[in-house]
């Protein structure tokens, strides 16, 4: 699917996974970007500019605290406001625990809940009424929901929902054309991982992985590009990709 005059709207999109998804389908796919963040790191009206001269696109910015349905629906307005259409709808925003199930106070639970799992339920629920006709909706999840484990039941939890979300909205979809797929990394090397984890256990996990390395965002975005550019067949899907780390 070519995306010239395609607009993508990106949450998260400029650091980390989804500061490269938008450079990958901004310098390949021609894509126009509508690309959302939180807090504000400093650079990102130069990264907008520079992708716009480097590659031709049109970029927006957009900050906001997404935790309601109103600042979904908000959110995706303001991109068809820009834009006319919006196309691609990649959700990138998370936010990770790693805690005993026994400890996790309510607060806790009540935050992680609020970004793993309501943001991205309304997230694909507003995608699902406003994408485009053969568009696609993106989710981003974890090779942890295939893992095992102890001390990530909040994480693990909230995010497990997200698979059935997209199941769901693929199997509504499925007239208008839309796919609807998750992408599951494993542990990934940026900020947000290293907060939780001890050495010993990034040891570990690079230790069960090709390469005896993390995963990394290159490892990623592609694989985000593919699904967003492809031909449709795929969806209501969760792609693990994580070195061999774990499979479902």
């Amino acid at each position: 699917m070519s995306l010239i005059e395609k607009t993508a709207l990106i949450t998260g999109g400029t650091k980390n996974l989804g500061k490269l998804t938008a450079i990958e389908l901004a310098s390949k796919h021609k894509a126009n970007l509508f690309l959302h963040y939180n807090s504000s790191q400093g650079d990102e009206q130069e990264f907008a500019k520079e992708l716009a001269e480097k590659y031709g696109v049109k970029v927006e910015l957009y900050q906001g605290r997404l935790g309601s349905a109103a600042s979904l629906t908000e959110l995706f307005e303001a991109a068809i406001k820009k834009f006319g259409r919006v196309d691609i709808a990649i959700n990138n925003v998370g936010k990770v625990l790693k805690k005993p199930f026994a400890e996790v106070t309510e607060k806790e639970f009540d935050d992680m809940n609020l970004v793993n799992n309501k943001v991205a339920y309304f997230f694909i629920s507003e995608a699902s009424k406003k994408v485009s006709e053969g568009g696609r909706i993106i989710s981003l999840v974890t090779s942890l929901l295939a893992v095992y484990t102890p001390f990530y039941p909040v994480y693990q939890g909230t995010k497990a929902a997200v698979e059935y979300y997209t199941k769901a909205a693929s199997k509504e979809l499925l007239g208008k054309g839309i796919t609807v797929n998750c992408v599951a990394p494993g542990p990934m090397d940026t900020p947000f991982f290293y907060g939780q984890e001890t050495p010993e256990a990034v040891e570990f996990y690079k230790s069960n992985a090709m390469q005896n390395r993390l995963t990394k965002i290159e490892d990623i975005a592609p694989i985000i590009s593919f699904l967003a550019t492809g031909r449709g067949w795929i969806t209501g899907q969760v792609i693990y990709a994580n070195g061999g780390l774990a499979a479902p």
